[in-house]
């Protein structure tokens, strides 16, 4: 198929006709010939070949063994890209979660297994040829996602796939073909035996690239997916749908490539400890499932009109170093009342901000006086230290003037004489 010349990046040409001088098939697929199609910029540049990863591994000097047992090498490319050249592969069984692969003889074999046909398709850099024997070009150019075959049984290979149709469809703006969204539907239950961390994945990636997340996640929800992975979401969709609604507007006002912050945005209006339980089996590192969390569950910025005590009250319970990202969900939930509720978010974002940057202690460590001071005063060490500290926080965040060494010894004396007596 002519008439389509993409720009390549030289070291994919370099690749490849490394790879057939030495007298291998290669071809560019997956995302970035994808891509290039739809008229979008181009990602990652992969290759799936004929040679097998010795092979590669022969022929280029550089070479990282991403996934040898799976057939891919990694080529480094002079200027240190890294580029991943692929085995031509076929599927010898699969059970829903996993695939046993075996590698095969030619680029045919290797789209047949592929799961939707706008991914089924090839590009021969030197030769200038696509190979598209599922149509996946015409179903770009349609608008429609289909998969590759019978849609059941290519679910019934990898129920991942799934999710990646609504990604797609999300990302693409695509309409899932009615054959191919009743056979979604019907696997939808397969999707808890999916690991965790491939579901996390799927969804990471819609927060983190799509301009409209709120599609793939609509998809989500009327497929049965929401219901399946996410009861907590499920449970905020069905019992408060003008919620629902509003955090996805939320999250489609948010901007890409802040996947975390988005994600605070979707649990904002879930129950703290079904948000915890969520980011529990997504099992996310520690401390992003902690400080997404923290994100989610903070009370929105004070209003411009709040004194600075109520401001740095709320400083000091949030967090100063969120204050951005809240109030950029703040932002985001205020975009969908219009003009006058962004400004008034705008303005309490001022406020916070000039309050911080005043200098003011909002935390127990940027007190005058710390644990040593204490002890120095002939005090023992013990809880009681978090105790008295905490005291003297709350007493400065109402008049930042206490804050010195004078001021707060005199007021540790009255604390503990109060104690004494």
């Amino acid at each position: 198929m002519k008439n389509f010349r993409p720009a390549v990046p030289g070291a994919v040409d370099w690749i490849v006709r490394k790879l057939e001088d030495a007298g291998h098939e290669t071809w560019a697929v997956g995302g970035a010939v994808r891509d290039s199609l739809a008229g979008r910029a181009s990602g990652d540049w992969d290759l799936t070949t004929h040679a097998r990863p010795g092979d590669v591994q022969k022929i280029f000097r550089r070479t990282v063994p991403l996934g040898i047992d799976h057939g891919t090498v990694g080529v480094l490319a002079r200027d240190g890209t890294m580029y991943e050249v692929t085995t031509f592969r076929r599927d010898v069984e699969t059970d829903g979660r996993h695939a046993v692969i075996a590698f095969a003889e030619t680029v045919t074999e290797d789209l047949a297994r592929r799961d939707f046909t706008i991914n089924a398709i090839a590009y021969h850099p030197l030769r200038e040829e696509l190979l598209d024997p599922y149509g996946g070009r015409s179903d770009l150019d349609a608008g429609v996602l289909r998969t590759v075959g019978s849609p059941s049984e290519r679910f019934a290979e990898d129920y991942l796939r799934v999710l990646r149709a609504f990604r797609f469809a999300g990302r693409f703006g695509l309409s899932i073909h009615a054959e191919t969204w009743q056979a979604a539907q019907a696997a939808s239950g397969h999707l808890r035996d999916l690991s965790s961390e491939r579901v996390r994945e799927e969804l990471l990636k819609v927060l983190d690239v799509d301009p409209r997340p709120s599609i793939a996640l609509s998809l989500y929800s009327t497929s049965g997916a929401i219901a399946a992975l996410y009861p907590e979401l499920e449970s905020l969709r069905v019992d408060r749908v003008s919620a629902w609604e509003a955090t996805l507007a939320s999250l489609d006002a948010l901007p890409v490539g802040r996947p975390y912050l988005r994600l605070a945005a979707l649990l904002r209006d879930v129950d703290a400890q079904a948000g915890i339980q969520l980011l529990s089996r997504l099992r996310l590192s520690n401390s992003q499932t902690e400080e997404s969390a923290l994100r989610a569950t903070a009370e929105p910025l004070p209003p411009p009109g709040a004194d600075g005590h109520q401001i740095r009250l709320w400083l000091a319970a949030t967090g100063p170093q969120r204050l951005t990202a809240v109030a950029r969900l703040d932002l985001a939930r205020a975009k969908a009342l219009g003009p006058t509720a962004c400004a008034t978010v705008v303005a309490a974002w001022r406020r916070a901000k000039a309050e911080r940057r005043s200098g003011v202690p909002l935390s127990v460590g940027e007190l005058a006086i710390n644990g040593r001071t204490l002890i120095h005063k002939g005090m023992k060490p013990g809880p009681e230290f978090g105790q008295i500290l905490g005291v003297l926080l709350q007493r400065v965040l109402e008049r930042p003037e206490l804050n010195t060494v004078e001021a707060l010894t005199g007021l540790v004396d009255d604390l503990v004489g109060r104690e004494q007596r």
